[in-house]
């Protein structure tokens, strides 16, 4: 059959399936009938439809936000997302799916929110003597799942009995399938089951029911997290709700009270602000991800461009910023215990700068010992460029004699240059990429041989901000595609790999 053609009868298939379960009301809207161009629309998976009710209610009340709901499976719900390509926000009981909707194009931005664990459910006194594995398959017990192709806890359940060698047997025994998590609890409540496998966050909401843990299923559990839609038209509102419910002083506490595990979130602002310290010289490659990532979650953050030894002198004045982002590891370490996790981003070479055509006829460190020229470089104390400077100067044998010819010591890369437009200097050491944009009238001269002439910068969030997640959510930007071309642009070479970034990320 034409590839083409089972791709249209999937997605024709998938409508369908939304269509009969919004007609059984297994998906159901928070708002049904009522939903307005106000409203931002939220597919939420119906094991966390009780929870997700109480934090809407409280969102709603103090936010004067409508939010219109679908609750349905996980599955099924993101199939009715790649198809119609609507919608705002997605959370479903297991981040699985949010990384194939990222797969397929449709996530934008995950967050983190909390933990449910597999369970077998059974009625309050266990008339039944469930306590083990071979008591569920046991010709007397009637025992009914959630379908692994619709609810994520079959999907997980499956997953994790078939690497045990114990699905098969489970399977055999199973009366009946159901779509979701609570039709599977409403069975055992009325009766029609004796027992099922459920998430324990699930049960908060039937008080007749209670659970057994079993050895089988400990490793069985769902992250659960939410994710903006790429499809949104309005970020902005999106990520506000969001950020309501993950923040660990709104929603977070209505998760905890209903039995998940919750993550440690960031506390609730209506218009969270960040603050972050960065080295001069990385403004230009940086500051258009910040002012886009503003734009995007209808935050504000708070830059302090300067040389990394005024910085740190800053921080260790009592000066906090959320994240930090540093012109050379070692201006990086001397802030270590605020900053424990840094993550290395980028880098950038020392260069010898001179105006164009080079009519000092300068091609090394050691031409700029000459007595006739004026040398400009970075403060050594102020900033990493300076640092760095003296160290190279140190490792080529040269620097007492290069002192001799500075003329000008700086905190950033850019006065230099300014310094060179106006002839004021002959020749100077900066970043490489200090000369981007100045061609016109600069030359740049490699430093060769000498491995201390390159700068490495490193990113980190402070163990102390309260918005750690949102500074994470920036990071993210900082590391993605358009970022590390817009580093390229500016004469950095990009350093931060899929290895490093999730180490930084369980560190976090």
């Amino acid at each position: 059959m034409n590839r083409n053609l089972l791709l249209m009868l999937g997605s024709l298939v998938a409508v369908v399936i939304v269509l009969v379960m919004l007609q059984r009301g297994e998906t159901m809207s928070r708002h049904a009938g009522n939903e307005n161009a106000e409203s931002i629309m939220l597919f939420c998976a119906a094991s966390n439809r009780a929870v997700v009710e109480e934090v809407l209610d409280e969102y709603e009340r103090e936010c004067g936000r409508t939010v219109a709901v679908q609750y349905g499976p996980s599955q099924t719900l993101l199939s009715s997302l790649e198809v119609s390509g609507i919608g705002d926000l997605y959370l479903p009981a297991d981040d699985s799916y949010l990384k194939m909707g990222s797969e397929k194009g449709l996530i934008a931005e995950m967050i983190p929110i909390a933990t449910m664990r597999a369970v077998v459910v059974v009625k309050k006194g266990n008339a039944k003597q469930i306590h083990s594995f071979d008591d569920l398959l046991k010709k007397e017990i009637r025992l009914v799942q959630a379908s692994p192709e619709s609810a994520a806890i079959g999907k997980i359940t499956r997953e994790t009995l078939q690497k045990s060698g114990h699905w098969d047997r489970l399977q055999a025994v199973t009366i009946a399938s159901r779509a979701t998590v609570n039709e599977v609890a409403n069975d055992v409540a009325v009766g029609a089951a004796d027992a099922g496998i459920v998430y324990d966050a699930v049960l908060h909401t039937y008080p007749d029911l209670t659970f057994v843990e079993l050895p089988e299923l400990v490793t069985a559990h769902s992250r659960v997290a939410i994710g903006v839609l790429k499809s949104s038209h309005r970020a902005a509102d999106a990520l506000h709700l969001a950020r309501f419910l993950s923040a660990s002083d709104r929603g977070l506490i209505h998760y905890e009270k209903q039995g998940f595990e919750v993550t440690k979130g960031d506390p609730w602002e209506d218009e969270p602000k960040l603050s972050i310290f960065a080295g001069s010289m990385l403004r230009p490659a940086i500051e258009e991800t910040i002012t886009e990532f503003e734009r995007r979650e209808g935050v504000r953050v708070d830059r302090v461009y300067n040389g990394c030894g005024i910085l740190v002198a800053q921080m260790k004045a009592g000066q906090q910023p959320d994240a930090y982002f540093a012109c050379d590891s070692e201006f990086m370490n001397q802030v270590h215990d605020l900053f424990p996790n840094p993550v290395a981003v980028s880098q950038n070479q020392l260069v010898i700068l001179v105006p164009k055509g080079n009519p000092k006829k300068i091609a090394s460190l050691k031409d700029l010992t000459r007595s006739d020229l004026r040398v400009g470089v970075g403060h050594e104390k102020q900033c990493a460029m300076g640092w760095l400077t003296q160290n190279t100067f140190r490792e080529g044998g040269v620097q007492k004699e290069i002192m001799e010819n500075v003329t000008v010591q700086t905190p950033t890369g850019d006065m230099l240059v300014n310094q060179l437009q106006t002839g004021a200097l002959d020749a100077a050491v900066a970043y490489l990429s200090n000369a981007v944009g100045a061609g016109d009238f600069l030359d740049a001269i490699a430093i060769n041989d000498i491995k201390c002439s390159t700068a490495t910068q490193p990113w980190a969030i402070a163990k102390s901000s309260r918005h750690g997640n949102l500074a994470g959510r920036l990071f993210e930007k900082i590391s993605s595609a358009d970022s590390q071309e817009a580093f390229a642009a500016e004469g950095f070479q990009w350093q931060l790999d899929a290895h490093n970034l999730s180490e930084k990320k369980s560190d976090d």
